[in-house]
């Protein structure tokens, strides 16, 4: 249904200011989350709070409240565009530094996802470490904990060096994602396993070449399969990162049957996304932990998500459509 004329369309979308303006005014401000109807008719407002909460550390706040109230747990995003100045990249740590702050302020659970390109990894690699460092710095004593998001596959070989530089030099609250579309995932995940570091399982989100990653769906799915399986008996509290009521299943049964309790992991989803699969697993006596996302940059990262992988745009209507209240 969807091809690479899909995937240009949608990046096309991202990079239109005058499309960015609009949304912004009329799709994230025009209503609060708060005043969302639950039920009824969807506005552009209500399509886009229902994944992006809101642009301010406050709107994510009070989204990761009413997730706490129903059991849920949390991990804060805030987006941005991969930045190519120095001053963006200390914008950036600057923000993360202030967001961190109002969690603690806030009483919600500290627990935050980042990317490397957002600290300034392709502009200096060094000032980016130094960037994620003082993060660190504040949060691990704060009692964060610090995913280290993984972004496409040029920067696979690079943000693992990074995590690794810093779980040597005794930074333990951090933890790191793997995706399962790629050949190499495998091996990483044994010797990231072997540091005792928590990982976060992910099937991948972007086109990748077939030198790199496997191309069709069976492939990745067992791929992530057999990952998921090692995390479950021999990770380090690992996050199983899925929509897939399969692998959903799969995690479930493997962790029965080798006497793996439910507190030893923990499911992780998106914000928005099967919030009845969410809900059943928190009633099962699982863990869930929600991505949210939020920030002024959500209309560029939600059409590049679209359009990184054709089978997100199914993705996100699936999400919708088969969701069952």
């Amino acid at each position: 249904m969807f091809g690479s004329a899909s995937k240009a369309f949608f990046h096309l979308l991202a990079q239109s200011r005058t499309l960015k303006k609009l949304a912004t005014r009329f799709a994230m401000r025009t209503e609060s989350p708060a005043r969302l109807p639950r039920w009824g008719p969807r506005t552009p407002a209500s399509f886009v709070h229902r994944f992006v909460p809101g642009e301010t550390v406050e709107d994510a706040i009070r989204a990761a409240r009413a997730l706490e109230a129903h059991g849920l747990t949390e991990t804060f995003d805030h987006l941005g565009e991969s930045v190519t100045t120095l001053a963006e990249a200390v914008a950036a740590t600057s923000d993360y530094l202030s967001i961190a702050r109002a969690i603690i302020e806030a009483g919600v659970e500290r627990n935050l996802s980042l990317k490397l390109t957002q600290l300034g990894l392709d502009v200096d690699r060094a000032s980016a470490v130094d960037h994620l460092r003082k993060i660190l710095e504040l949060a691990e004593p704060a009692g964060f904990f610090v995913r280290i998001d993984m972004e496409s596959s040029r920067y696979t070989a690079v943000t693992l060096e990074i995590f690794e530089t810093l779980w040597e030099h005794r930074y333990r609250q951090i933890g790191v994602v793997l995706q399962s579309d790629l050949y190499r995932s495998e091996e990483d995940l044994r010797r990231i396993n072997a540091l005792g570091a928590r990982i976060r399982l992910v099937k991948g989100a972007y086109r990748e070449p077939k030198s790199v990653a496997y191309q069709k769906k069976a492939d990745v799915d067992a791929a992530y399969a057999r990952m998921l399986q090692v995390l479950i008996t021999d990770g380090h509290y690992p996050a199983i990162a899925t929509h897939d009521p399969a692998m959903i299943d799969l995690a479930r049964r493997w962790a029965s049957e080798h006497g793996v309790t439910p507190d030893k992991f923990e499911f992780q989803m998106l914000y928005g996304i099967r919030r009845d699969l969410q809900a059943m697993l928190v009633e099962s006596g699982y863990r869930v932990r929600v991505y949210i996302p939020f920030g002024r940059d959500w209309f560029p990262y939600f059409m590049r998500r679209l359009g990184e992988h054709p089978a997100n745009v199914a993705f996100v209507l699936r999400g919708i459509v088969g969701e069952r209240r």
